[in-house]
């Protein structure tokens, strides 16, 4: 009696907490997966795929605080990866702004692909992206062609409206050349690097950041600033859709903080149904 009491009550009632509890440490540590919504990455992936994120390549993502209220910092550490995040691996990251400003939201994720690492410095010419630290095609070709064969009048608006860049004119099909910060470098700042860096000063210095073209000058809460060293790596991301991807070519660049992991299996959804 006691016997098949615990077989058929205890051992279930043990067992079902202990594998959820290792379903999570899991997900936490070695891998998560998420649903593709749109189109911004066909054809590499379509609406409806699943992705499997790798969490052991750049190291898993450790929360300190889980205080996830809208206005709460993301405090977090990484474990030890096995190798950095490389040109072209498509990664999923928590979309980096909030109301204007870099600010985390929970279970709010991107993916993208990677067109730049810190330290690379990455222009769009007549639709392409080139990076001069990569000498390989970034993202698809065939989908930038179609952009620069595009006429202006079907491509709808040109400028890109990333972040207080107005300034410099910048268009999906010409954009940059822009430095992808690194932590723990020194930039001198003038009105054409704090303009595109407006929201990642913000965030750091905890100032308004604004500039005068005409005196080449940039101030925080006012007074004159010329030297910021960052305090975070960050990464520019893009969509495969070049045509409809909203991406940092819009947003801005992501810290290397907000990134969970880099996809390591696709899921077709024809397959997914099966």
């Amino acid at each position: 009696m006691l016997k098949n009491i615990f077989k058929y009550i205890v051992l279930p009632f043990i067992s079902i907490p202990l594998l959820y509890g290792v379903w999570l440490l899991l997900r936490a540590f070695v891998f998560d997966y998420f649903t593709i919504p749109t189109n911004s990455m066909y054809p590499t992936l379509k609406p409806g795929y699943k992705v499997v994120v790798n969490k052991l390549l750049m190291g898993a993502r450790i929360y300190e605080d889980f205080d996830f209220t809208n206005n709460h910092e993301l405090k977090s550490w990484r474990t030890k990866g096995m190798r950095p995040i490389k040109h072209n691996d498509i990664v999923v990251f928590n979309f980096p702004q909030r109301e204007g400003k870099i600010g985390f939201t929970i279970n709010y994720v991107f993916c993208k692909r990677v067109m730049a690492l810190p330290g690379d410095t990455l222009s769009i010419v007549d639709g392409y992206y080139k990076n001069n630290n990569y000498e390989g095609v970034l993202g698809l070709e065939n989908q930038q062609r179609i952009l620069s064969d595009t006429p202006d009048s079907l491509v709808g608006p040109m400028l890109v409206s990333m972040p207080y860049a107005w300034h410099l004119k910048w268009t999906i099909r010409n954009f940059g050349p822009l430095y992808m910060p690194r932590k723990g470098e020194t930039i001198r700042l003038v009105p054409s690097n704090a303009s595109p860096y407006r929201t990642l000063l913000e965030w750091e210095i905890g100032k308004e950041i604004t500039w005068d073209w005409d005196t080449e000058t940039v101030f925080a809460d006012g007074e004159p600033i010329k030297w910021h060293t960052f305090q975070h790596s960050y990464y520019f991301m893009a969509g495969d859709n070049v045509m409809d991807s909203s991406d940092s070519r819009y947003w801005g660049l992501v810290p290397e903080e907000y990134i969970v992991g880099v996809v390591d299996w696709i899921i077709e959804k024809e397959k997914s149904e099966r």
